[in-house]
């Protein structure tokens, strides 16, 4: 009797001791890719066989009785000999064999394993083994180990606090102390992020009325209110808030705001958003408090009430102490304060306003003029005519129009009986004429239909279309359709629905297939003239793209899709290239409403920007700015994992060495841009459990997975993005269109004013052209308008749905320098393939090259190299002969024009001209299967030259060997090309 109270007395009091071991981090004292990110410090006060633990590690994590657990001694020796007795998300119970006698060891409860792609990897949670030997695993225990702490590898793993889940015992008996709750609210400040659905041990004593904080004058203040409902859902919760007071100073109500539940979405338009929450699951309500930068010092006092339907309120008592110290910036430059939060609901540079080199559109009649194009619109609203004025050399804009359309575009719908329906048309109507949009409508109706056509077009040359359709009583329809007629001069090439950039087929036919295809429209078009195209519905969401399109495709348009019906056919007949995207047979029950709508993109956007390729040499890499300049570079791109950019899309957390290194280059005359894109983001975000609590708003749904850190934290539904293994920066997907671009584009004006970035690199993105146009705006500074530059991997595979890098972003076009086309981009390819999908000329645009460093040779036709700094494939020695000839200012002359100047007689050899009004630069590339001699003629007038003058082929570091020209026939190496001086 007295050895069963002793050991029960020796549990008591072992429990009890664990019970208040602290929590605490070891920085990388073990290696956590094998033993886990976890341990508990076991302690064995005297020698045995068998040493018995409790281990009250309150885990989030729901099945840990399917993990597996090991034990070492200190010196890091396994311990073989481990019996579990019970595991559960409260406690494990276990004994096992101190094999060094009495002293310390160790218990890692969460070891796992990794596989997969570096960057990519997957982590799993071995189940436990069994290696105790039968006859220990009998033997009655000797000993009571203590659990002294618990350590986590470093501060970003720990759970504590917020992520240690408190006991059933503990929740039944918050609920006793509660019961005349029906559910419970918990007042929380903001430096205890709620992370986890599940009630922390923090609250185990169980909600306040009441909630005090500390704010500065003009500080973006922040707390939380968490719900929890322990038997029932709530459904649409809200916050209610009123003034707060202090004597006779107020911060009004209207200041304060719940961020769950209201806000300002992406578009600059309200957002409200309904909050239910499950039972038994937390949910953090973040509430905004902006502090008014000219409040009195004291305590300002109201109230902020939790209300849901067919519950009872809950109002909290909100105490906030306002200091007298003032912040100008909000506080944002503490942003582990949460007082970035507000900007999610900025509406920073969302405005109409023109942004160069773009000019005012202008109305006349109704025909609406933007820079070198004009679009003319019909009655019904559609389009009667689209022209360019761009130059075939694309570095002008000239007088004469270039027809895209060949006759106007028309929306036929016909009867049962196949026959189109006549329309009674009530005429076109301009809503709104102003310098960077214009809008009309148009109103047609039958006898079974209404037709409501709205339109706009923006100063880059965006045309959004919302066809809305209507059945006046029940119809049916043999087919709705709309018809493009192109004009054979402006559909030379095609890219899209299924194909890569290139020569336009002849016919094509084209189904939607929206699962596994992010295809919706085409591009058609020629070098200095062409038309986008894009079949949408009033429920279009942008979808996944890079790697994850098949995890959140495109969904189906109701209107265009009909179930599959839809589809479209391309023909050449009559001397036009007609485009007939359908819809197909269909019954519209009287008052159903379909929408048609579509966008279009009139390009080129403007003209080639030569001046700017010879001049700005980007260099992709974090090196000591002396050695950028000895490479030849002016721009350089600070790519992330780095010293200085460490984490993927937050650019915050190194801001003293970012900005140092920025005014070292800019003292020395370079500029620096960032990688900082939307389309993944670094778990280090400060603000990553906060938005987490918005649901799926900021982050895609998914089957989670991937690094640790994810699982072990975020728990589920997220999909895993890049990792960074030397950093363990583990990022997140983004959703497609959320607030989250809100922050990026205050972001991007806080890093241009505070860091002096002198623009991006974007590395794909997962916003639109009303993101884009907004972190334009805020690029501009002194230091002039700032340097986009775009870079995708090819987007035609099946992990991407079979879009076309150049199709999928074009409505960012309008807003680049420079486009980075990319990883498995084949430059085998022929030239029609490089024009469309690589060069970026026909929008306007120029690039440079990257996949295996590009062909030097062939990229010299569209004034391309690839990227310093690259092993083997170095472009400097190409910028020096641009720096020997002189090629600023020189007019470019691309091998697609009629009357080029320098011709070959092959036509599988090219030949693109720099000419100066003394010289000229003939680059020639070949595509020939073998090495052939290029028989060259040459237009001497068009050159400015004498037939009298030299044509010179030096000697090029990794280009080319010096040549003697002989009756202008020269050699042109296989899969190669010559840089040819003409003086």
């Amino acid at each position: 009797m007295r050895l069963l109270l002793a050991t029960c007395y020796l549990f008591a009091i072992s429990s009890a001791l664990a019970q208040e071991a602290p929590f605490t981090t070891c920085d990388n004292c073990w290696n956590p890719d094998t033993l886990g990110n976890h341990r508990a410090v076991l302690r064995v006060p005297t020698p045995g066989k068998a040493a018995h633990v409790r281990i009250p590690w309150r885990r989030r994590d729901l099945h840990p009785e399917s993990k597996n657990i090991l034990i070492t001694d200190a010196a890091g020796n396994r311990v073989r000999n481990v019996h579990r007795i019970q595991i559960n998300r409260e406690e494990g119970e276990l004994r096992f064999e101190p094999t060094l006698g009495a002293g310390v060891y160790y218990l890692y409860y969460l070891p796992q394993r990794s596989k997969g792609r570096s960057n990519y990897p997957t982590i799993t949670y071995p189940p436990f083994q069994e290696t105790a030997a039968p006859a220990w695993r009998n033997a009655p225990a000797d000993a009571e180990a203590v659990v002294e702490s618990f350590q986590s590898i470093d501060s970003l793993n720990s759970f504590y606090p917020m992520e240690l889940i408190a006991t059933q015992a503990e929740i039944n008996s918050m609920r006793s102390a509660h019961n005349d709750r029906r559910y419970l609210v918990f007042p929380e400040d903001r430096l205890h992020p709620v992370k986890m659905p599940y009630l922390p041990y923090r609250w185990r004593k169980g909600p306040a009325d009441s909630f005090r904080g500390e704010a500065r004058r003009g500080e973006n203040f922040s707390y939380q209110l968490a719900v929890f409902s322990p038997d029932r859902p709530l459904h649409n919760v809200r916050v209610t808030f009123s003034d707060l007071t202090s004597g006779r100073a107020t911060t009004p109500a209207g200041s304060i705001s719940c961020l769950m539940t209201d806000g300002v979405a992406y578009d600059g338009k309200p957002l409200h958003k309904v909050v239910d929450v499950p039972a038994t699951t937390v949910q953090s309500l973040w509430c905004l408090a902006g502090i008014p930068a000219t409040a009195s010092p004291g305590v300002y006092e109201g109230t902020a009430t939790v209300t849901a339907d067919g519950e009872p309120p809950t109002t909290v008592r909100i105490q906030i102490a306002v200091t007298g110290d003032l912040v100008s910036d909000g506080g944002v430059s503490e942003p582990w304060k949460q007082t970035r939060l507000t900007w999610l609901n900025s509406t920073l540079a969302a405005s109409d306003d023109v942004i160069a080199p773009y000019v005012p559109l202008t109305v006349t009649g109704t025909a609406i003029s933007l820079l070198g194009r004009k679009i003319t619109l019909q009655p019904n609203g559609l389009p009667r005519a689209i022209d360019t004025y761009f130059r075939p050399e694309m570095t002008a804009v000239g007088a004469t129009p270039n027809p895209v359309l060949a006759a106007p575009a028309q929306f036929v719908v016909e009867d049962a009986q196949g026959k189109a329906l006549v329309w009674k048309e009530a005429g076109l109507q301009f809503t709104q004429k102003d310098p960077g949009k214009v809008a009309w409508s148009a109103k047609a109706s039958t006898s079974d239909l209404t037709m409501n056509v709205t339109g706009q077009i923006e100063f880059d040359g965006y045309v959004s279309y919302q066809i809305q359709l209507t059945a006046v009583q029940d119809v049916t329809l043999h087919d709705v359709r709309l018809d493009i007629p192109f004009h054979p001069a402006a559909a030379t090439y095609l890219m899209g629905l299924g194909r890569t950039g290139g020569y336009r087929p002849d016919t094509l036919r084209w189904k939607w297939e929206v699962a596994t295809k992010n295809q919706d429209g085409a591009w058609i078009g020629s070098v200095n003239a062409g038309l986008q195209f894009s079949l949408r519905d009033e429920h279009y969401v942008r979808p996944l793209n890079t790697n994850f399109y098949l995890q959140k495709p495109l969904l189906l348009p109701t209107s265009w899709g009909n179930e599959g019906k839809g589809g479209i056919n391309l023909s050449t007949q009559r001397g036009q290239v007609r485009l007939s995207a359908y819809s197909g047979g269909r019954t519209m029950k009287q008052g159903e409403v379909l929408y048609y709508n579509c966008t279009l993109l009139i390009t080129p956007f403007h003209t080639l920007q030569t001046n700017f390729q010879w001049q700005s040499r980007f260099y992709h890499k974090y090196s000591p700015i002396d050695t950028v300049i000895a490479r030849g570079s002016t721009v350089i791109n600070i790519h992330h994992a780095n010293a200085i950019n460490p984490y993927i899309n937050y650019p915050f957390l190194s801001v003293p060495a970012l900005k140092a290194y920025i005014d070292e280059a800019h003292e020395k005359g370079l500029k620096v841009k960032i990688y900082n894109t939307v389309r993944e983001l670094s778990n280090r975000a400060w603000e990553t459990h906060p938005m987490r609590s918005l649901g799926t708003e900021i982050y895609s749904p998914g089957s989670g997975g991937g690094f640790s850190w994810l699982q072990e934290h975020l728990g589920e539904n997220y999909i895993a993005a890049w990792f960074v293994p030397e950093l363990k920066d583990a990022a997140i997907i983004n959703s497609g269109m959320s607030r989250w671009h809100n922050y990026y584009v205050e972001g991007m004006n806080w890093l241009a004013k505070n860091v002096g970035i002198d623009g991006i690199y974007l590395d794909d993105v997962a916003f639109d052209r009303t993101t884009m146009k907004r972190v334009r705006r805020v690029l501009a500074s002194e230091r002039g308008p700032g340097i986009i530059d775009l870079h995708s991997a090819n987007q035609y595979n099946k992990r991407d749905g079979f879009n076309n890098s150049a199709n999928l972003y074009l409505e960012h076009f309008p807003y680049l320098n420079r486009l980075w086309f990319g990883e498995y981009f084949d430059y085998d390819k022929a030239p029609d393939f490089w024009l469309v999908e690589v060069s970026g000329i026909p929008f306007g645009l120029m690039g440079e090259m990257l996949e295996k460093g590009g062909n030097k040779w062939r990229g010299m036709l569209y004034g391309m190299t690839n990227r310093m700094p690259y092993d083997g494939n170095d472009p400097s020695h190409i910028w020096k002969v641009w720096d020997q000839f002189g090629m600023q200012d020189s007019e470019m002359l691309g091998y697609w024009l009629p009357d080029q100047p320098v011709k070959t007689n092959r036509s599988d050899v090219l030949a693109t001209v720099y000419r100066k009004q003394d010289a000229t630069l003939i680059a020639l590339a070949s595509w020939a299967p073998e090495d052939v001699k290029v028989q060259l003629t040459i237009d001497w007038k068009k050159l400015g030259l004498s037939p009298k003058a030299q044509l010179k082929i030096p000697a090029v570091t990794q280009f080319q060997e010096a040549q003697v020209a002989t009756g202008n026939i020269v050699t042109v190496p296989r899969g190669k090309g010559l840089m040819i001086i003409v003086q």
